[in-house]
Protein backbone atom coordinates (compact mmCIF):
# COMPACT_ATOMS: atom_id res chain seq x y z
CA UNK A 1 0.00 0.00 0.00
CA UNK A 2 1.35 3.19 -0.75
CA UNK A 3 2.44 5.17 2.44
CA UNK A 4 2.40 8.78 3.24
CA UNK A 5 5.80 9.13 3.17
CA UNK A 6 5.74 7.84 -0.54
CA UNK A 7 3.27 10.38 -1.70
CA UNK A 8 5.52 13.81 -0.94
CA UNK A 9 6.31 15.53 -3.62
CA UNK A 10 3.16 14.35 -5.23
CA UNK A 11 1.27 17.83 -5.42
CA UNK A 12 -0.69 18.46 -8.32
CA UNK A 13 -0.56 22.16 -9.65
CA UNK A 14 -1.79 25.33 -7.29
CA UNK A 15 -4.22 26.24 -10.15
CA UNK A 16 -5.62 22.97 -10.18
CA UNK A 17 -9.47 22.82 -9.17
CA UNK A 18 -10.30 20.63 -6.51
CA UNK A 19 -13.32 18.71 -6.90
CA UNK A 20 -13.78 16.39 -4.32
CA UNK A 21 -14.57 16.90 -0.47
CA UNK A 22 -12.38 14.54 1.94
CA UNK A 23 -13.42 13.58 5.55
CA UNK A 24 -9.76 12.76 6.80
CA UNK A 25 -11.87 10.64 9.57
CA UNK A 26 -13.28 8.02 7.10
CA UNK A 27 -10.50 4.69 6.88
CA UNK A 28 -8.28 5.56 4.07
CA UNK A 29 -7.93 1.71 3.16
CA UNK A 30 -10.50 -1.27 2.88
CA UNK A 31 -10.45 -3.41 6.31
CA UNK A 32 -11.77 -6.02 4.61
CA UNK A 33 -11.70 -8.51 1.26
CA UNK A 34 -12.91 -6.39 -1.81
CA UNK A 35 -11.72 -7.96 -5.42
CA UNK A 36 -12.02 -5.59 -8.21
CA UNK A 37 -11.53 -6.66 -12.16
CA UNK A 38 -10.14 -3.80 -14.21
CA UNK A 39 -10.94 -4.81 -18.07
CA UNK A 40 -8.45 -2.79 -20.21
CA UNK A 41 -4.86 -1.81 -19.54
CA UNK A 42 -5.24 1.51 -21.77
CA UNK A 43 -4.65 4.66 -19.23
CA UNK A 44 -8.17 4.50 -17.48
CA UNK A 45 -7.50 1.12 -16.59
CA UNK A 46 -3.96 1.53 -14.83
CA UNK A 47 -5.55 4.26 -13.44
CA UNK A 48 -8.38 2.46 -11.56
CA UNK A 49 -6.19 -0.54 -10.69
CA UNK A 50 -3.73 1.61 -9.28
CA UNK A 51 -5.89 3.70 -7.23
CA UNK A 52 -7.68 0.69 -6.32
CA UNK A 53 -4.32 -1.33 -4.73
CA UNK A 54 -3.29 1.55 -3.11
CA UNK A 55 -6.03 1.58 -1.00
CA UNK A 56 -6.07 -2.41 -0.30
CA UNK A 57 -8.47 -3.33 -2.66
CA UNK A 58 -7.65 -7.13 -4.71
CA UNK A 59 -7.06 -6.58 -8.27
CA UNK A 60 -7.06 -8.06 -10.96
CA UNK A 61 -6.26 -6.16 -14.45
CA UNK A 62 -6.75 -7.49 -17.73
CA UNK A 63 -5.67 -6.29 -20.81
CA UNK A 64 -6.56 -8.39 -24.33
CA UNK A 65 -3.19 -7.27 -25.64
CA UNK A 66 0.13 -8.69 -24.99
CA UNK A 67 1.59 -5.33 -23.56
CA UNK A 68 -0.46 -2.53 -21.53
CA UNK A 69 -1.18 1.29 -22.89
CA UNK A 70 -4.27 1.28 -25.32
CA UNK A 71 -3.57 3.92 -27.75
CA UNK A 72 -0.35 4.90 -25.73
CA UNK A 73 1.04 1.71 -25.99
CA UNK A 74 4.62 1.33 -27.64
CA UNK A 75 6.07 -2.09 -29.01
CA UNK A 76 9.74 -2.82 -30.34
CA UNK A 77 10.24 -2.62 -34.60
CA UNK A 78 13.78 -4.61 -35.85
CA UNK A 79 14.89 -2.47 -38.57
CA UNK A 80 17.08 -3.76 -41.24
CA UNK A 81 20.11 -2.79 -39.67
CA UNK A 82 20.01 -5.08 -37.46
CA UNK A 83 18.82 -2.19 -34.63
CA UNK A 84 14.88 -2.11 -32.67
CA UNK A 85 13.31 0.69 -32.18
CA UNK A 86 10.04 1.56 -30.19
CA UNK A 87 6.93 2.12 -32.35
CA UNK A 88 3.32 3.75 -31.22
CA UNK A 89 0.24 5.06 -31.99
CA UNK A 90 1.23 8.44 -32.58
CA UNK A 91 2.88 11.37 -30.59
CA UNK A 92 1.12 12.60 -27.30
CA UNK A 93 1.35 15.85 -25.71
CA UNK A 94 1.09 15.80 -21.91
CA UNK A 95 -0.63 19.13 -21.74
CA UNK A 96 -0.07 20.66 -17.75
CA UNK A 97 -3.67 20.20 -16.65
CA UNK A 98 -3.62 16.80 -16.77
CA UNK A 99 -3.56 16.86 -13.13
CA UNK A 100 -4.91 13.67 -12.46
CA UNK A 101 -2.88 11.94 -15.23
CA UNK A 102 0.01 13.08 -14.41
CA UNK A 103 -0.66 12.71 -10.69
CA UNK A 104 -0.44 8.97 -10.98
CA UNK A 105 2.81 9.42 -13.26
CA UNK A 106 4.46 11.12 -10.42
CA UNK A 107 3.87 7.19 -8.64
CA UNK A 108 6.55 6.71 -11.10
CA UNK A 109 8.40 9.92 -10.63
CA UNK A 110 7.47 12.70 -7.99
CA UNK A 111 9.00 15.54 -9.73
CA UNK A 112 8.31 14.10 -13.56
CA UNK A 113 11.33 14.53 -14.47
CA UNK A 114 11.15 12.60 -17.47
CA UNK A 115 8.67 14.63 -19.07
CA UNK A 116 10.52 17.23 -21.54
CA UNK A 117 8.64 20.94 -22.43
CA UNK A 118 8.18 21.12 -25.87
CA UNK A 119 9.42 24.80 -26.09
CA UNK A 120 8.28 25.70 -29.33
CA UNK A 121 4.08 24.63 -30.52
CA UNK A 122 3.99 26.00 -34.44
CA UNK A 123 0.90 25.78 -36.74
CA UNK A 124 2.18 25.21 -40.03
CA UNK A 125 0.81 25.88 -43.31
CA UNK A 126 2.11 26.39 -46.94
CA UNK A 127 -0.78 29.44 -47.31
CA UNK A 128 0.70 31.35 -44.31
CA UNK A 129 3.74 31.53 -42.50
CA UNK A 130 3.95 29.42 -39.13
CA UNK A 131 2.23 30.72 -35.95
CA UNK A 132 3.56 29.39 -32.48
CA UNK A 133 1.24 28.40 -29.49
CA UNK A 134 4.49 27.94 -27.07
CA UNK A 135 5.28 30.52 -24.70
CA UNK A 136 2.08 32.35 -23.93
CA UNK A 137 1.17 33.58 -20.05
CA UNK A 138 -0.62 30.76 -17.78
CA UNK A 139 -3.63 32.87 -16.38
CA UNK A 140 -6.89 32.91 -18.91
CA UNK A 141 -8.15 36.13 -20.05
CA UNK A 142 -3.99 36.35 -20.27
CA UNK A 143 -3.11 33.92 -22.71
CA UNK A 144 -5.48 34.34 -25.47
CA UNK A 145 -5.23 38.39 -25.26
CA UNK A 146 -1.19 37.84 -25.51
CA UNK A 147 -1.88 35.06 -28.78
CA UNK A 148 -4.54 37.38 -30.33
CA UNK A 149 -1.25 40.47 -29.58
CA UNK A 150 1.01 38.31 -31.08
CA UNK A 151 -0.71 36.33 -33.84
CA UNK A 152 -0.96 37.65 -37.38
CA UNK A 153 -4.35 35.53 -38.18
CA UNK A 154 -6.04 37.50 -35.27
CA UNK A 155 -5.35 40.91 -35.64
CA UNK A 156 -8.57 42.99 -34.50
CA UNK A 157 -9.21 44.73 -37.09
CA UNK A 158 -9.93 41.04 -38.95
CA UNK A 159 -12.18 39.74 -35.99
CA UNK A 160 -14.95 42.84 -35.96
CA UNK A 161 -16.80 40.76 -38.27
CA UNK A 162 -17.02 37.90 -35.76
CA UNK A 163 -20.55 37.25 -34.26
CA UNK A 164 -20.61 38.30 -30.56
CA UNK A 165 -23.72 36.49 -29.20
CA UNK A 166 -21.75 32.75 -30.65
CA UNK A 167 -18.44 33.86 -29.42
CA UNK A 168 -19.66 34.40 -25.79
CA UNK A 169 -20.51 30.83 -25.60
CA UNK A 170 -17.08 30.29 -25.30
CA UNK A 171 -17.04 31.97 -22.75
CA UNK A 172 -20.06 31.14 -20.81
CA UNK A 173 -18.87 28.01 -20.57
CA UNK A 174 -21.80 25.62 -17.75
CA UNK A 175 -22.04 21.61 -18.51
CA UNK A 176 -25.85 22.03 -18.52
CA UNK A 177 -26.24 25.01 -20.08
CA UNK A 178 -24.04 24.68 -23.08
CA UNK A 179 -24.74 20.90 -24.03
CA UNK A 180 -28.70 21.58 -23.52
CA UNK A 181 -28.14 24.33 -26.59
CA UNK A 182 -25.14 23.25 -28.64
CA UNK A 183 -24.94 19.06 -28.20
CA UNK A 184 -27.61 18.86 -30.97
CA UNK A 185 -25.54 21.27 -33.25
CA UNK A 186 -22.16 20.28 -35.55
CA UNK A 187 -19.28 21.75 -34.55
CA UNK A 188 -19.57 22.89 -38.65
CA UNK A 189 -22.14 24.81 -38.13
CA UNK A 190 -21.07 26.38 -34.90
CA UNK A 191 -17.76 28.24 -36.46
CA UNK A 192 -19.97 29.26 -39.51
CA UNK A 193 -21.83 30.99 -36.95
CA UNK A 194 -18.82 32.33 -35.19
CA UNK A 195 -17.92 34.20 -38.61
CA UNK A 196 -13.76 33.76 -37.81
CA UNK A 197 -11.71 34.61 -40.72
CA UNK A 198 -10.60 31.68 -42.26
CA UNK A 199 -6.97 31.88 -41.37
CA UNK A 200 -8.14 32.80 -37.83
CA UNK A 201 -10.98 29.73 -38.29
CA UNK A 202 -7.74 27.25 -39.63
CA UNK A 203 -5.38 28.13 -36.94
CA UNK A 204 -7.98 28.13 -33.77
CA UNK A 205 -10.50 25.42 -34.43
CA UNK A 206 -10.06 23.60 -37.47
CA UNK A 207 -6.56 22.24 -36.47
CA UNK A 208 -8.24 22.06 -32.74
CA UNK A 209 -11.00 19.88 -33.95
CA UNK A 210 -9.04 17.48 -35.71
CA UNK A 211 -7.05 16.89 -32.82
CA UNK A 212 -10.00 14.98 -31.32
CA UNK A 213 -9.88 12.63 -34.37
CA UNK A 214 -13.58 14.02 -34.94
CA UNK A 215 -14.69 15.52 -38.22
CA UNK A 216 -16.10 18.80 -37.49
CA UNK A 217 -19.06 18.17 -39.45
CA UNK A 218 -19.92 15.12 -37.16
CA UNK A 219 -19.21 16.51 -33.77
CA UNK A 220 -21.27 18.02 -31.34
CA UNK A 221 -20.37 21.39 -30.74
CA UNK A 222 -21.33 21.10 -26.95
CA UNK A 223 -18.36 19.26 -26.78
CA UNK A 224 -16.13 21.58 -29.20
CA UNK A 225 -16.70 24.31 -26.45
CA UNK A 226 -16.16 21.75 -23.83
CA UNK A 227 -12.31 21.30 -25.21
CA UNK A 228 -11.97 24.63 -26.38
CA UNK A 229 -13.00 26.12 -22.51
CA UNK A 230 -10.35 23.08 -20.85
CA UNK A 231 -7.75 23.92 -23.40
CA UNK A 232 -7.88 27.36 -23.95
CA UNK A 233 -9.64 29.49 -21.95
CA UNK A 234 -10.03 28.32 -18.52
CA UNK A 235 -6.56 26.34 -18.58
CA UNK A 236 -4.14 28.49 -15.89
CA UNK A 237 -1.28 26.35 -17.17
CA UNK A 238 -0.85 28.09 -20.43
CA UNK A 239 -0.88 26.62 -23.80
CA UNK A 240 2.95 24.65 -23.23
CA UNK A 241 3.10 20.81 -23.14
CA UNK A 242 5.37 18.12 -22.54
CA UNK A 243 6.37 14.94 -23.64
CA UNK A 244 8.54 11.59 -22.43
CA UNK A 245 12.08 11.90 -23.02
CA UNK A 246 11.68 7.82 -24.12
CA UNK A 247 9.47 5.97 -25.32
CA UNK A 248 5.89 5.37 -23.61
CA UNK A 249 7.01 1.53 -22.71
CA UNK A 250 10.44 2.48 -21.00
CA UNK A 251 9.17 5.41 -19.15
CA UNK A 252 5.61 4.65 -18.56
CA UNK A 253 4.11 1.33 -18.68
CA UNK A 254 6.88 -0.67 -17.19
CA UNK A 255 7.76 1.47 -14.25
CA UNK A 256 3.98 1.51 -13.59
CA UNK A 257 3.49 -2.43 -14.08
CA UNK A 258 6.68 -2.91 -11.76
CA UNK A 259 4.64 -0.50 -9.14
CA UNK A 260 1.31 -2.24 -9.88
CA UNK A 261 2.76 -5.65 -9.19
CA UNK A 262 4.72 -4.55 -5.68
CA UNK A 263 0.86 -3.73 -4.37
CA UNK A 264 -0.33 -7.14 -5.15
CA UNK A 265 -1.92 -6.76 -8.57
CA UNK A 266 -2.62 -9.37 -10.91
CA UNK A 267 -1.89 -8.30 -14.15
CA UNK A 268 -3.14 -10.77 -17.28
CA UNK A 269 -2.11 -9.76 -21.23
CA UNK A 270 -3.03 -11.35 -23.94
CA UNK A 271 -6.31 -12.24 -21.73
CA UNK A 272 -9.60 -11.00 -23.63
CA UNK A 273 -12.74 -10.30 -22.40
CA UNK A 274 -16.16 -10.91 -24.38
CA UNK A 275 -18.64 -10.56 -21.96
CA UNK A 276 -19.24 -10.30 -17.95
CA UNK A 277 -21.94 -11.73 -16.03
CA UNK A 278 -23.54 -10.61 -12.72
CA UNK A 279 -22.60 -11.34 -9.79
CA UNK A 280 -19.64 -10.44 -11.08
CA UNK A 281 -18.10 -13.23 -12.82
CA UNK A 282 -15.74 -12.14 -15.87
CA UNK A 283 -15.06 -15.38 -18.31
CA UNK A 284 -11.19 -14.76 -19.97
CA UNK A 285 -11.63 -16.36 -23.58
CA UNK A 286 -8.81 -19.02 -22.62
CA UNK A 287 -11.45 -20.41 -19.84
CA UNK A 288 -10.33 -18.52 -17.32
CA UNK A 289 -13.50 -17.36 -14.60
CA UNK A 290 -12.78 -14.02 -12.14
CA UNK A 291 -14.99 -13.46 -9.48
CA UNK A 292 -15.46 -10.11 -8.20
CA UNK A 293 -17.30 -7.45 -6.36
CA UNK A 294 -17.30 -4.86 -8.73
CA UNK A 295 -15.74 -4.28 -12.45
CA UNK A 296 -14.41 -1.47 -13.87
CA UNK A 297 -14.78 -1.60 -17.82
CA UNK A 298 -11.94 0.23 -19.04
CA UNK A 299 -11.79 -0.55 -22.76
CA UNK A 300 -11.52 1.01 -26.10
CA UNK A 301 -15.39 2.29 -27.28
CA UNK A 302 -15.62 -0.49 -29.30
CA UNK A 303 -14.81 -3.28 -27.41
CA UNK A 304 -17.09 -1.96 -24.17
CA UNK A 305 -19.99 -1.67 -26.68
CA UNK A 306 -19.72 -5.08 -27.38
CA UNK A 307 -18.84 -6.32 -23.87
CA UNK A 308 -21.91 -4.86 -22.78
CA UNK A 309 -24.08 -5.99 -25.50
CA UNK A 310 -22.97 -9.20 -25.30
CA UNK A 311 -23.65 -8.84 -20.96
CA UNK A 312 -27.20 -9.09 -19.14
CA UNK A 313 -27.13 -5.58 -17.95
CA UNK A 314 -29.84 -3.41 -17.73
CA UNK A 315 -31.44 -2.04 -20.53
CA UNK A 316 -30.94 1.58 -20.17
CA UNK A 317 -27.42 0.44 -19.97
CA UNK A 318 -27.62 -1.70 -22.97
CA UNK A 319 -29.38 1.03 -25.29
CA UNK A 320 -26.93 3.88 -24.36
CA UNK A 321 -23.95 1.50 -24.88
CA UNK A 322 -25.33 0.85 -28.30
CA UNK A 323 -25.19 4.63 -28.98
CA UNK A 324 -21.34 4.66 -28.35
CA UNK A 325 -18.92 4.15 -31.16
CA UNK A 326 -15.84 4.98 -32.81
CA UNK A 327 -15.06 8.27 -34.92
CA UNK A 328 -12.62 8.71 -38.26
CA UNK A 329 -9.53 6.80 -38.52
CA UNK A 330 -6.28 8.08 -37.45
CA UNK A 331 -3.11 7.40 -39.71
CA UNK A 332 0.46 7.16 -38.33
CA UNK A 333 3.69 6.69 -40.32
CA UNK A 334 7.11 6.64 -38.73
CA UNK A 335 9.64 7.19 -40.93
CA UNK A 336 13.90 6.69 -41.13
CA UNK A 337 15.18 9.04 -43.11
CA UNK A 338 19.16 9.04 -44.51
CA UNK A 339 19.10 12.86 -43.00
CA UNK A 340 18.30 15.16 -40.95
CA UNK A 341 15.41 17.95 -41.26
CA UNK A 342 16.23 21.48 -41.07
CA UNK A 343 17.56 22.49 -37.47
CA UNK A 344 15.83 25.01 -36.90
CA UNK A 345 12.01 22.55 -37.06
CA UNK A 346 10.16 22.38 -34.08
CA UNK A 347 9.93 18.71 -31.99
CA UNK A 348 5.76 18.46 -32.58
CA UNK A 349 4.18 21.22 -35.39
CA UNK A 350 0.55 20.85 -35.92
CA UNK A 351 -0.72 21.13 -39.68
CA UNK A 352 -2.88 23.47 -41.17
CA UNK A 353 -5.44 23.05 -44.44
CA UNK A 354 -3.93 19.94 -45.99
CA UNK A 355 -6.08 17.24 -47.19
CA UNK A 356 -4.48 14.46 -44.70
CA UNK A 357 -1.65 15.30 -42.73
CA UNK A 358 -2.00 16.93 -39.35
CA UNK A 359 0.87 17.28 -37.65
CA UNK A 360 4.69 16.10 -37.63
CA UNK A 361 7.00 15.14 -34.61
CA UNK A 362 10.80 14.39 -34.61
CA UNK A 363 11.43 11.93 -32.42
CA UNK A 364 15.19 11.81 -32.72
CA UNK A 365 15.10 15.23 -31.07
CA UNK A 366 12.60 14.01 -28.05
CA UNK A 367 13.15 10.03 -27.10
CA UNK A 368 16.67 8.35 -26.45
CA UNK A 369 15.96 5.17 -28.76
CA UNK A 370 15.35 7.84 -32.04
CA UNK A 371 18.21 9.77 -30.96
CA UNK A 372 20.91 7.19 -30.75
CA UNK A 373 19.99 5.27 -34.05
CA UNK A 374 20.22 9.48 -35.68
CA UNK A 375 23.46 10.03 -33.99
CA UNK A 376 24.47 6.47 -35.29
CA UNK A 377 23.50 7.01 -38.84
CA UNK A 378 22.64 10.63 -39.45
CA UNK A 379 19.11 10.36 -40.12
CA UNK A 380 16.22 11.61 -38.80
CA UNK A 381 13.16 9.63 -37.40
CA UNK A 382 10.03 11.60 -38.38
CA UNK A 383 6.19 10.64 -37.50
CA UNK A 384 3.32 11.73 -39.48
CA UNK A 385 -0.05 11.82 -37.95
CA UNK A 386 -3.57 12.32 -39.59
CA UNK A 387 -5.97 12.88 -36.59
CA UNK A 388 -9.36 11.71 -38.52
CA UNK A 389 -9.18 10.58 -42.27
CA UNK A 390 -11.78 8.65 -44.80
CA UNK A 391 -12.92 5.44 -43.96
CA UNK A 392 -11.20 2.74 -45.52
CA UNK A 393 -8.18 4.39 -46.71
CA UNK A 394 -5.23 1.93 -46.10
CA UNK A 395 -2.10 2.68 -44.23
CA UNK A 396 0.56 2.60 -46.95
CA UNK A 397 -1.56 5.25 -49.24
CA UNK A 398 -1.68 7.31 -46.13
CA UNK A 399 2.14 7.30 -45.71
CA UNK A 400 2.64 8.37 -49.45
CA UNK A 401 0.39 11.21 -49.56
CA UNK A 402 0.88 12.97 -46.01
CA UNK A 403 4.94 12.20 -47.04
CA UNK A 404 3.92 14.50 -49.99
CA UNK A 405 2.01 16.95 -48.46
CA UNK A 406 5.11 17.63 -45.77
CA UNK A 407 7.63 18.41 -48.87
CA UNK A 408 5.28 21.40 -49.96
CA UNK A 409 5.39 22.19 -46.02
CA UNK A 410 9.31 21.95 -45.42
CA UNK A 411 10.64 21.87 -48.81
CA UNK A 412 14.32 20.28 -47.62
CA UNK A 413 12.37 16.50 -46.92
CA UNK A 414 12.00 16.19 -50.68
CA UNK A 415 15.47 15.44 -50.76
CA UNK A 416 15.38 12.80 -48.18
CA UNK A 417 15.57 8.97 -49.05
CA UNK A 418 13.36 6.87 -46.85
CA UNK A 419 15.38 3.95 -45.18
CA UNK A 420 12.31 2.45 -43.27
CA UNK A 421 8.96 2.58 -42.05
CA UNK A 422 6.24 1.79 -40.07
CA UNK A 423 2.94 2.59 -40.54
CA UNK A 424 -0.95 1.85 -39.02
CA UNK A 425 -4.16 2.62 -39.13
CA UNK A 426 -6.28 3.49 -36.13
CA UNK A 427 -9.99 2.57 -35.22
CA UNK A 428 -10.26 2.82 -31.38
CA UNK A 429 -10.66 7.08 -30.81
CA UNK A 430 -14.10 7.67 -29.87
CA UNK A 431 -16.66 9.75 -31.71
CA UNK A 432 -18.31 12.79 -30.25
CA UNK A 433 -21.57 12.65 -32.54
CA UNK A 434 -23.86 15.89 -32.88
CA UNK A 435 -26.47 14.76 -29.93
CA UNK A 436 -24.49 12.03 -28.00
CA UNK A 437 -23.79 14.20 -24.81
CA UNK A 438 -27.84 12.76 -24.25
CA UNK A 439 -27.29 9.07 -23.91
CA UNK A 440 -23.49 8.80 -23.47
CA UNK A 441 -23.30 6.73 -20.10
CA UNK A 442 -21.50 8.18 -17.69
CA UNK A 443 -18.74 6.30 -14.64
CA UNK A 444 -21.64 5.14 -12.72
CA UNK A 445 -23.99 2.57 -14.55
CA UNK A 446 -27.11 2.04 -13.30
CA UNK A 447 -25.79 -2.29 -12.77
CA UNK A 448 -24.82 -2.36 -9.14
CA UNK A 449 -20.61 -2.60 -9.22
CA UNK A 450 -20.38 -1.86 -12.43
CA UNK A 451 -18.14 1.17 -13.54
CA UNK A 452 -17.07 2.53 -16.78
CA UNK A 453 -14.21 4.53 -17.07
CA UNK A 454 -12.36 6.02 -20.41
CA UNK A 455 -11.75 8.83 -22.56
CA UNK A 456 -15.45 7.94 -24.30
CA UNK A 457 -17.25 8.29 -20.93
CA UNK A 458 -19.73 11.19 -20.37
CA UNK A 459 -18.01 13.33 -17.25
CA UNK A 460 -19.25 15.77 -14.80
CA UNK A 461 -16.44 18.77 -15.55
CA UNK A 462 -14.42 19.38 -18.18
CA UNK A 463 -11.65 16.96 -19.72
CA UNK A 464 -10.50 15.25 -22.82
CA UNK A 465 -8.03 12.40 -23.83
CA UNK A 466 -6.01 11.09 -21.82
CA UNK A 467 -6.80 13.04 -18.67
CA UNK A 468 -10.73 12.14 -19.18
CA UNK A 469 -8.96 8.61 -19.25
CA UNK A 470 -7.70 8.89 -15.91
CA UNK A 471 -10.11 11.06 -14.39
CA UNK A 472 -12.96 9.08 -15.45
CA UNK A 473 -11.20 6.25 -13.45
CA UNK A 474 -10.33 8.31 -10.61
CA UNK A 475 -14.43 8.53 -10.20
CA UNK A 476 -14.98 5.04 -10.48
CA UNK A 477 -13.01 4.36 -7.97
CA UNK A 478 -14.37 6.83 -5.66
CA UNK A 479 -17.79 4.89 -6.54
CA UNK A 480 -16.19 1.98 -5.03
CA UNK A 481 -14.61 3.56 -2.35
CA UNK A 482 -17.59 5.18 -1.17
CA UNK A 483 -19.98 1.49 -0.99
CA UNK A 484 -16.90 0.30 1.69
CA UNK A 485 -16.93 3.62 3.79
CA UNK A 486 -13.20 4.40 2.49
CA UNK A 487 -12.15 7.52 1.75
CA UNK A 488 -12.47 8.75 -1.38
CA UNK A 489 -9.22 10.01 -3.74
CA UNK A 490 -8.84 13.75 -4.84
CA UNK A 491 -10.02 14.49 -7.90
CA UNK A 492 -8.94 17.36 -10.14
CA UNK A 493 -10.24 20.04 -12.95
CA UNK A 494 -9.84 23.52 -14.45
CA UNK A 495 -12.66 26.06 -13.16
CA UNK A 496 -15.53 24.31 -14.42
CA UNK A 497 -17.30 27.15 -15.77
CA UNK A 498 -16.28 29.74 -18.13
CA UNK A 499 -15.43 33.36 -17.03
CA UNK A 500 -18.23 34.29 -17.73
CA UNK A 501 -20.72 31.48 -16.87
CA UNK A 502 -21.63 33.40 -13.42
CA UNK A 503 -21.27 31.62 -9.99
CA UNK A 504 -24.60 29.78 -9.98
CA UNK A 505 -24.70 26.55 -11.97
CA UNK A 506 -27.29 26.51 -15.11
Amino acid sequence: MISDRETRGMTVSRNAHRLVRIDRSSPRSVGHPVRTVVVGGGIAGVTAALLLAERGVEVTLVERDERLGGRLAAWPKRLADGSTQMVGHGFHAFFRQYYNWRNILRRIDPGLAFLRPAKHYPVVSRAWPDEDFGGLPGRPPWSLLALMARSPSLRMREMRGVDGPTSLALLRYSQARTYQEYDAMPAAEFLDRLAMPERARALLFDVFAHSFFNHAAEMSAAEMIMQFHFYFLRNAEGLDFDAPDDDYETAIWAPLSDRLRKLGVDIRTGAAVDRIEPGWTVPLTGGAQLRADHVVLATDPAAARGIVAASPVPPRLAADMATIRTTAPYAVSRIWTDRDVAPDRAVFSSVAREPLLDSVSLFHRLERGPAQWSRRTGGAVLELHAYAADAGIDAATATRDMWSQLTALWPETGGLRTIETDHRIGYDAPAFDVGSNATRPGVVTGAEGLYLAGDWVRMPFPCALMERSAASAALAVNAILDRHGVRPVQVYSVPPRGLLAGRRPR
